[in-house]
């Protein structure tokens, strides 16, 4: 017993000498930390449209949707929440998970097949990697946002069904993958494309309907959508959408919609009136561009090495993972949240934090911020 307990000891102590430790910190309702860490890009979490939505839905539902949703699971909250969110990224059907990880593990899983190969980037998101491993598919790692290498390793295997996977917006550097150069060559050899629209959706695209459709494949019969409504609709929860076809076979076979509790249908509520508003909030999208760029702007006069706004995720490179812990440490202290992302949840071993810009935070305070984050730079 004190054999497996001593060595969980060293590896804690192995990975405090790396600078990778990693502590969970409690936050209060309403502090008064400026957030540039959270994902809350509109900032629709405490709107008081979606919160009002939500309590209705607590009142009549109760707490949990008390079972999966093939059981006791979906209510008519759930339906209507696919269905809009099916009308806004154009597509046939969508299916709500209760988290985004669970979505794309499910789809991946349901668009494998015997001999299928999958063609994943190298930035992809856990999520994705997990859902290649567990579908236990043969894997081919491309450079990333690299459409020539897709291309080398799909010819590599003719005749073979497969899947391209990428996110949009990358979820670490926030750059923008080239979607429909990575479709166009996904079509010709016979593939399908499978991109994770997390950091996308809400944020750029038309109506802010997300990468996909700002490249012009919304509703592509070869082209598979996931996103998580925990970013820009400020609630929980994944959604997976696609032809009508796919979504009832992720009903049907999916184990990781079959098998879990459905999303509260507070939660469902909620984000059902955050899309609306996220729908309508192209001069939020506008806020968000202008910060975005202005974050980029004044870190760079600042000599430090910044990341292009493709969306609203800014990265910043640290000297090490010792010096990023130092800096995120020095700006929470006073009074600024940022990421802080160190090897091994960065894709190239490369510290850095990662701002992820709010429309929801005042100006005045996201000014300051910035001047706390160069003030504190290592």
């Amino acid at each position: 017993m004190a054999d497996w307990l001593a060595a969980l000891h060293r590896r804690a102590e192995l990975r405090a000498e790396a600078g990778l430790t990693r502590r969970l910190r409690p936050r209060a309702a309403g502090d008064a930390v400026v957030d540039l860490a959270g994902n809350d890009y509109l900032g629709l979490a405490t709107h008081p449209e979606v919160t009002a939505a939500a309590g209705r839905a607590l009142a009549a539902y109760g707490l949990g949707a008390t079972g999966s949703r093939l059981v006791r699971g979906s209510t008519d909250v759930h339906h209507g929440l696919e269905a809009a969110l099916a009308e806004w990224l154009g597509a046939d059907g969508s299916l709500v998970f209760s988290s985004g990880y669970l979505a794309n593990l499910g789809a991946v899983r349901a668009l494998v097949g015997p001999h299928t190969l999958l063609v994943s980037d190298a930035h992809n998101h856990a999520s994705l990697i997990d859902g290649c491993r567990i579908s236990r598919a043969e894997t081919v790692v491309v450079p990333h946002a690299d459409p020539a290498a897709v291309a080398t390793a799909l010819a590599a295997a003719p005749g073979r069904p497969a899947v391209v996977v990428t996110e949009s917006v990358f979820s670490v550097d926030g750059d923008l993958a080239p979607l429909a150069e990575l479709h166009a060559v996904a079509r010709r050899h016979g593939a399908l494309l499978l991109v994770d629209d997390a950091h996308a959706l809400g944020v750029i695209g038309p109506a802010g309907a997300g990468g996909v459709s700002a490249a012009g494949l919304a509703g592509e019969p070869d082209v598979v959508v996931t996103a998580t409504l925990s970013k820009s609709l400020g609630g929980a929860g994944g959604v997976v959408a696609g032809p009508a076809e796919f979504v009832r076979d992720l009903v049907e076979t999916g184990r990781t919609f079959i098998f879990d509790t459905a999303l509260p249908p507070s939660v469902a509520a909620g984000v059902r009136a955050a899309l609306d508003l996220a729908r309508a909030g192209d001069d939020l999208r506008a806020e968000l561009a202008d910060r975005a760029a202005e974050t980029v702007r004044r870190l760079r006069a600042a000599g430090l090495t910044v990341s292009a706004p493709d969306a609203a995720v800014v990265s910043v490179t640290a000297p090490g993972p010792e010096a990023a812990t130092a800096w995120a440490a020095g700006c929470a202290a006073r009074g600024v949240a940022v990421g802080c992302f160190r090897p091994p949840s960065t894709p190239d071993s490369r510290s850095r934090l990662r701002l992820t810009i709010s429309a929801g935070v005042p100006r005045a305070d996201f000014e300051r911020a910035i001047d706390v984050i160069v003030e504190c730079a290592p």
